[in-house]
Formats: structure tokens, C-alpha cells, sequence
């Protein structure tokens, strides 16, 4: 059996030929007290007033809430 690295690679260069590319994402950890803490401190810090702005405007361009823009279906 091949070691682990060579596996890897292997799978890798398998994947490179079918035109994939690897990607690794880093992410906080919501599991995390620290994280949670953090994210709760920013989430107090928003201007309640701007979030509704911002939300209205998403739904006014949004297509995917738009019965005539997914052509009838709104299930789309």
C-alpha cells in the first residue's frame, strides 16, 4: 500500500487531469466560546437601521423572489 503523501498526490494529479483543482477553505470555528463571542460582539454592533437598507435592496434586485424573472415559477 502506498503512503499516505503518494496517495494523496495521486489523487490529486487524478483530479488535475479531469480539469479539478483543489481548494482549501480556513474558517473560524463556531463551535469555538472565543469564536462565538466575537461574532455575537459584531452582531450587537450593527446599525439596525443600515442591515434593513441593506436587506431591502437585496430583496428589490434579488432575482430568485421574482415570479417573472424565474419565468413563472416561483419554486425556482
Amino acid at each position: 500500500m502506498a503512503a499516505p503523501a503518494e496517495r494523496m498526490k495521486s489523487m490529486r494529479d487524478r483530479r488535475r487531469g479531469l480539469g479539478l483543482r483543489e481548494v482549501r477553505l480556513v474558517m473560524p470555528d463556531p463551535r469555538s466560546d472565543a469564536v462565538r463571542r466575537r461574532v455575537a460582539a459584531q452582531v450587537a454592533a450593527l446599525d439596525a437601521s443600515a442591515e434593513a437598507d441593506a436587506m431591502t435592496w437585496i430583496e428589490a434586485v434579488s432575482e430568485f423572489d421574482d415570479v417573472d424573472a424565474s419565468g413563472g415559477d416561483a419554486s425556482r
